[in-house]
């Protein structure tokens, strides 16, 4: 059989790579040249990372990536830290994987030579889908007229996924209200705490701030997320930075400071999509964002489309003569795990944003507990796997 991918950003290629040691051939179709030029960094938990060395791209990835010893909590306010969780040998240790974060273009490029170098996998550049036909085979067409013929299609194309809008045509996205703004900084004159090889995470009134190395622990990676701002599509649109500043106008001077650090912001709004009925229909598949976008607070979506892709190429490389059949085993597994992470990430938003009185009883619950306990309470996301 081949199956077509439509996009060909994380969970795209990871899904070619993962069918093509299956021995089934794919053919990623993307409307860009495969590069990726977005400041963004992500950070992969062991549930990711354990995937990518099965696939054989950590060894690759890992020169170029980071592994912070902790997620320190602080109060944003009043600059106060309010707890730790250990993300280095201890979570390694615990669940068989590394903590790391990246740059998005190294994890990308990493994921794009280990496709070309898979046997089976062949990426077509400039192909902008505009549709497809669920007969016998499925045909892609782009939007010059062009078609391609496969026997299944999985429809990785993101938060706007054009393959969504046949196979849940009823689903919108909605506005939650919040913008989510970026920047990446030079790591070697930033002060403390800014400078520890952590993952640093500020919590406020409507609003938090995250920070953490990428590059090799050559740059910073700075993200701030206000419920401000008006619905936009695309995520890497220009933003300014003096907006931004006005909605942490009440934080402590640490924080402050390392936003003015930042030379330029670009921005995302963010959007939910109301659970849509299936993922599937007929030999057509949805997978990460197309089919269930998660907001950043957890950082999972990148996690997510990686297990989507496994898990996706374990049922289609169990019976792939029927990739209906594959499909709909691979939503029964998947649906209950990504619903569980989207509601997740939806509480911890809640929390991270909470005003007085609220704030003062979340910190207070923080500081009473230990690094291990922190650690445990994510046994189900990080050990869990696909």
């Amino acid at each position: 059989m081949s199956v077509l991918i439509a996009g060909g950003g994380i969970g795209g290629l990871t899904t070619a790579i993962a069918l093509g040691r299956e021995g089934i051939e794919t053919s990623v179709l993307e409307r860009t040249t495969f590069a990726e030029e977005s400041g963004a960094g992500i950070q992969l938990g062991p549930n990711a990372t354990r995937i990518l060395r099965a696939l054989g791209v950590l060894d690759a990835l890992a020169p170029h990536a980071f592994r912070p010893e902790a997620v320190w909590l602080f109060d944003g306010i009043s600059g106060r830290k309010l707890g730790t969780m250990p993300i280095s040998d201890t979570a390694e240790e615990r669940y068989g994987a590394p903590y790391l974060t990246v740059h998005r273009a190294d994890l990308h490029a990493s994921l794009k030579a280990a496709a070309v170098a898979q046997s089976g996998v062949s990426l077509r550049p400039g192909f902008a889908i505009a549709g497809f036909d669920p007969g016998e085979t499925v045909s892609v067409a782009n939007l010059e007229g062009t078609a391609v013929q496969g026997s299944a299609l999985v429809g990785a194309d993101g938060l706007w996924s054009t393959v969504r809008k046949q196979v849940a045509p009823d689903a919108e996205l909605s506005f939650t209200g919040a913008t989510a703004f970026r920047s990446l900084l030079l790591r070697g004159n930033l002060p403390a705490p800014f400078d520890e090889p952590i993952v640093g995470l500020w919590l406020g009134p409507n609003s938090h701030l995250v920070h953490y190395p990428v590059r090799s622990g050559k740059a910073l990676n700075v993200v701030a997320v206000t419920e401000t701002g008006q619905r936009a599509d695309g995520w890497n649109r220009s933003a300014d930075g003096a907006a931004l500043s006005a909605s942490f106008t009440h934080w402590g001077t640490e924080a402050k400071a390392l936003l003015a650090e930042a030379e330029a912001w670009r921005a995302w709004s963010l959007f939910t999509l109301p659970r849509i009925p299936k993922w599937s229909h007929g030999a057509v598949t949805l997978l990460g964002d197309a089919a269930h976008p998660v907001l950043p607070y957890l950082a999972q979506g990148a996690g997510l489309a990686i297990e989507d892709a496994a898990t996706l190429a374990q049922m289609l490389g169990a019976a792939r003569d029927r990739p209906t059949l594959a499909f709909r085993a691979y939503e029964a597994i998947r649906r209950v795990r990504a619903e569980r992470v989207q509601r997740t990430a939806q509480r911890l938003g809640r929390a991270y944003h909470m005003g007085r009185p609220l704030r003062l009883v979340r910190n207070a619950i923080l500081g009473l507990r230990s690094p291990e306990a922190s650690l445990r309470s994510f046994d189900w996301l990080y050990g869990t796997g696909t």
